[in-house]
């Protein structure tokens, strides 16, 4: 069995910062690409941000230049710091992971149970 643990959502002003983590716990041989999406009221879910085992990155246009993304494989744990925060960044943050359990065996796609981030003065 195979857990995300996402931690760090609130409530911030606009133009301030948060941290999110999200940590992977259970039956893991190696985690492959992580990354973070986002689902705003009445919207879909969208992408925010990726990283693979190698540590090429990948942004949503509209986060470039104020969120970066960042892991720590030997605590199997991605983070993602949101800076200059924008009402438009209010929605529920989720962590995905592409993760292979045992050696030989497929690589399934694993999702956190998201955490609320809210941009409001």
């Amino acid at each position: 069995q195979v857990r995300l643990e996402e931690s760090g959502g609130g409530l911030v002003q606009p133009g301030g910062s948060l941290r999110l983590s999200c940590a992977a716990s259970g039956s893991i041989f190696t985690i492959y690409d992580m990354g973070w999406y986002r689902q705003a009221p009445g919207k879909q879910r969208e992408l925010v941000a990726t990283i693979t085992l190698g540590g090429m990155l990948n942004y949503a246009d509209s986060v470039k230049g104020r969120f970066t993304i960042s892991r720590d494989n030997a605590k199997n744990t991605v983070y993602l710091q949101m800076s200059s925060l924008k009402p438009e960044d209010t929605a529920v943050y989720y962590c995905n992971a592409e993760i292979r359990r045992t050696f030989g065996a497929a690589k399934y796609n694993y999702w956190g149970q998201g955490t609320q981030v809210t941009v409001s003065s």
